[in-house]
């Protein structure tokens, strides 16, 4: 079987080797076939070593296909069902679950530490308990969620993480307000989906904010009203809200600096949403004055915040009802055999999402 593979953690590089085998089937899993991923930046992340996991591992998290087998015990899928893959299963059953905060559980990042995968060499991990950079993967029952036969594999599987993620924000932890001013910092993926998200909502400013004009671009046919590079941020602040600042600002990047700029550009008594997954040792420096006296909100924003079985829902209706663009995300499509020209298009910024077709 053919998969993508990380050898150590800070290699820029992944071997697809035909060796791999998917491991781990039994009771209360399944295999699938995978036939459409996206690369999130999560993914180069994690080779970097920004975002732990566990090496030498198969990166994807972001990734749709079809059931090939079931394991005892599984009621609810069957053989051929056509499935996304969701990385942060909620079990039901722990603290957060029952308070209703399934994207706060943490038995999907249990699943990291067990070996999905095995070479002659030893064995292999996937990324975020999946790995779907590969022909088959073999996962919790939890992870494959049905999805109708009128969605495309390669919608799908931006379902699976970043639209999800960054509608969810707006949708879900900001709850913008009609008639706001909304700016978006970082406008990939995950950001375009926070600006489809606030557009929904009714903003009535969404400012984008990304050094790579072609990101900038692609921002005001999602619905941007204006889109900025960093160093004109100030100048449309000033525009926009006459230098109050904005109503919601939404950091999509990862990174304290952009996390203080964020910051810096809400309002008093406004929200920032930290959407952007960063590192352990990568600290956001506030004072207790400015916390205390600005009372500005922020929030994090784990995997859009919400619910993900029922945000998945949400996202097939409104995109079945053209109110978002989910095709128009995939500026790129490549092969397995050349998912490394897939990383150099994100880290270069060129691609909105990269589709990898297996």
């Amino acid at each position: 079987m053919r998969a993508a593979v990380l050898h150590e953690i800070g290699q820029d590089k992944l071997e697809v080797l035909d060796d791999v085998e998917a491991v781990g089937f039994g009771p209360g899993k399944v295999r699938i076939r995978v036939r459409a991923t996206g690369l999130c930046h999560s993914d180069l992340s994690a080779m970097s070593g920004v975002l732990p996991q566990p090496g030498p591992f198969v990166p994807g998290h972001e990734g749709a296909g079809e059931i090939l087998e079931v394991g005892e015990g599984v009621s609810h899928l069957k053989e051929g069902d056509r499935v996304v893959v969701c990385w942060l299963p909620a079990c039901g059953a722990c603290p957060a679950c029952k308070r209703g905060q399934t994207q706060l559980c943490l038995a999907g990042f249990m699943n990291a530490g067990t070996p999905n995968f095995k070479r002659p060499g030893g064995d292999v991990f996937g990324f975020a308990g999946t790995g779907t950079f590969t022909e088959e993967v073999v996962v919790d029952a939890g992870c494959a969620v049905p999805i109708p036969d009128d969605v495309p594999f390669d919608i799908a599987a931006l379902i699976g993480c970043g639209v999800t993620t960054g509608l969810g924000a707006a949708l879900n932890t900001a709850d913008v307000e009609a008639g706001s001013s909304v700016a978006v910092i970082g406008c990939g993926g995950v950001g375009i989906s926070a600006i489809q998200g606030a557009r929904l909502k009714g903003a009535a400013e969404i400012v984008a904010v990304d050094p790579v004009a072609s990101r900038r671009e692609s921002a005001l046919k999602f619905g941007a009203s204006r889109a900025v590079s960093p160093e004109e941020l100030p100048d449309a602040k000033q525009q926009v809200t006459g230098g109050e600042g904005f109503d919601y600002v939404f950091e999509v990047v990862g990174r304290s600096v952009t996390a203080r700029t964020a910051y810096e550009n809400t309002r008093r008594g406004g929200t920032l949403v930290i959407v952007g997954a960063g590192a352990m040792d990568d600290f956001l420096q506030l004072n207790m004055f400015e916390l205390f006296f600005d009372e500005k909100r922020i929030l994090p924003s784990m995997y859009g915040g919400g619910d993900v079985l029922t945000s998945y829902e949400r996202t097939i209706a409104l995109w079945r009802a053209g109110r978002i663009d989910l095709a128009g995300l995939i500026t790129h499509r490549v092969p397995l055999a050349d998912i490394n020209e897939a990383l150099d298009q994100m880290r270069t910024g060129t691609a909105l999402r990269t589709c990898i077709e297996i």
